[in-house]
Parts: C-alpha cells; structure tokens; sequence
C-alpha cells in the first residue's frame, strides 16, 4: 500500500516527502498556502509558497515576508515531492495544491467555487489519485442560485431603500466578497458609485492594483459630516454589524451576502432586513461534480459539514473519510 502524501499533525496537513504543511495553523518551516484568508494564512512561517496571484493579497493581509510565488500550473520540487498550484476559483489567487511522488498524486484543494466569478481565475479540475476537498456546505439543502441574478437582486434592493430613503447597507467579508460583489454590479451595467467600510476599501483598493475591474468606489469616511447616504449601496464587514460606525447612516435597512443566507434562521438570528445568497465556496452539486472530475480513488473531507459527503461517497464506492481541521467561517 502507498503511503499517504498528506497526513494530519497538530500544525495542520503535513506532506512528509516534501517536509512542508498546507495552510499550517501554527509556526512551521515550509508553509504552501492556498489563499489569503485569515484561516488559511498566518504570520510566523519561515517560508510561504503560494501562486502569483495571490501574492498581493498576502502582503495586505500578512505584511513582507519571505514569499516564493509560483506560476498556475508550472512543477516545483519540495524534497522529493513535486508540488504545483492551480487555480481553486475561491479568491484572487486562489488555488489547489497537487502533490506528486514516486507516480502517486494528491490534491488538496483548499477553498473553492465552481461558479463564474469576474475576480479570479475560474476552478481547474485536477485529476488525482486522492482528492481532499473542502466541505464548508457539505449538505443537500445547499445549492446556490445564479450570482449576476442575487447582485441584480441586490440593485434592486438599493433602488427600494431609495424610493423610502433609507440607506442600503450591505455586509459581506472584506477579502473576495465584496470584490465579486462590486465586480458583478459592473458587469451588470450597474454605474452608481458604492460607498465602503474602509476595512473593505483596502481589499478593493488591492483588487484594483491587480487589475480586477469593479464599479466606482468611495470611503464613507471620506465624505463630509453632512452627507445624506439614503439610496446609497454601503458594503461593510460583517464586524460592524452593531457598531457605533452605523450612527453615520440616518435610516438604513442591512443587508448580509453569504451561502449562510441559504437558511431563513440565519437571517433572523442576524437581525438582516434582506439576505442574498452568495457564496465563494461549492454548494453541495458542485462538490459532488467535482469529486467526480478528480476521478479519485479516495476522498478525504475537511472543514464543514463533512459526515453526509462521506456516506453518499461511501454508498458510491469511494472510500472516504474526514480531516478534522478547524476553520473560520468567511464566506
């Protein structure tokens, strides 16, 4: 029996031929990351391999480190492994990481999407022998409605917060969220400038340096004292929810974009006036589509709601089990 690339350690996934960790939780030597959100990337390695791409998202979040960015695609030895990195569709830069030895491949795919998103490079299926997927919305219920039509839905809603006076303040996350949502407005032929949180507005401001094209953009802490906001789009992190931030806007109406959206209690638990349901990770098609693509032998499952992908794997003749890696919940 081959022995397994990736095993589990209390640092995180461990490739033992290549001597380096995927998206390591705690300080380590050799780190590849698959992208830069604050769960899948920290301070404190020695050395992060990561894709060109997303190297700009890693010095916003992460400051100057020692970085060694690799080309979609091209091989690269670590020991006696041969690593490449493809793109994973989540965020900007992004990506899969494949892991070959002696004939024997693994990918790992870190977080991922299957639906078109303006921001990033699209998801590239990569066929393995084993496939460990991420599984943050690993049940049936979860199946996510066209994107351009949820940003029009959400145009629609700004246009209505209008006709009442009242600001439209959206909340989404900070890193790949807002970014697709002020890219699909765009592409939407939606022009009105879109007022934001200046948490968001550094990540936009990242995006656009990589040339990513968005609509018109504004820092609310920019505009003068008595800026009246009704009927404008506001995107905040979902942190300012409650805030002293929100004194700025007289009426408002609050919004949350997330596949978290997929169920109403969610909703009402947030105290959201409107939910769209918008997400950068697969819904529960698009993980079996993908596991499927990869024509892998076994599956492993990691971060989410994994127990139900594993059985109906299992019932299909893929031997399947779990990683138990704890995550955030950034969508």
């Amino acid at each position: 029996m081959d022995a397994d690339l990736v095993e589990l350690r209390p640092e995180g996934m461990y490739c033992p031929a290549g001597d380096f960790y995927i998206d390591p939780g705690q300080p380590v030597a050799q780190a590849v990351i698959t992208h830069g959100h604050a769960d899948h990337a920290r301070t404190g390695m020695g050395c992060y391999h990561l894709a060109n791409a997303g190297l700009p998202i890693l010095r916003w979040r992460l400051g100057e480190q020692n970085y060694v960015p690799h080309p979609y695609g091209v091989p690269f030895r670590l020991g006696a492994a041969t690593v490449s990195l493809h793109p994973a569709g989540h965020v900007l830069g992004s990506s899969q990481v494949r892991i070959e030895v002696d004939g024997q491949v693994w990918v790992a795919s870190g977080d991922y999407k299957r639906q078109a998103d303006p921001t990033c490079t699209p998801f590239e299926p990569v066929p393995c022998d084993v496939f460990i997927t991420e599984c943050t919305f690993g049940l049936p219920i979860y199946r996510w409605p066209d994107a351009a039509q949820v940003v029009a839905d959400i145009a629609a809603w700004r246009d209505e917060c209008a006709a009442q006076g009242e600001t439209a303040i959206l909340y989404c996350y900070a890193l790949g969220k807002a970014q697709r949502v002020l890219a699909e407005l765009l592409a939407l032929g939606k022009t009105s400038p879109v007022w934001l949180h200046g948490a968001v507005d550094a990540g936009v401001q990242v995006y656009r340096d990589a040339g990513v094209q968005m609509v018109e953009t504004h820092r609310v802490a920019d505009a003068a004292a008595d800026v009246d906001f009704a009927g404008q789009l506001v995107i905040a992190p979902p942190s300012a929810a409650g805030s002293r931030w929100l004194r700025r806007f007289r009426h408002a109406q609050q919004g949350f974009a997330s596949g978290w959206m997929q169920l109403r209690g969610n909703r009402r638990r947030g105290n959201y006036d409107r939910g769209f349901i918008l997400s950068d990770h697969a819904d529960w098609p698009a993980l079996l589509e993908t596991v499927r693509q990869s024509r892998a032998r076994r599956v492993i499952a990691t971060h989410g709601n994994t127990d139900a992908l594993v059985r109906m794997l299992n019932e299909q003749g893929i031997h399947s089990t779990t990683f138990a890696l704890t995550r955030g919940e950034e969508d």
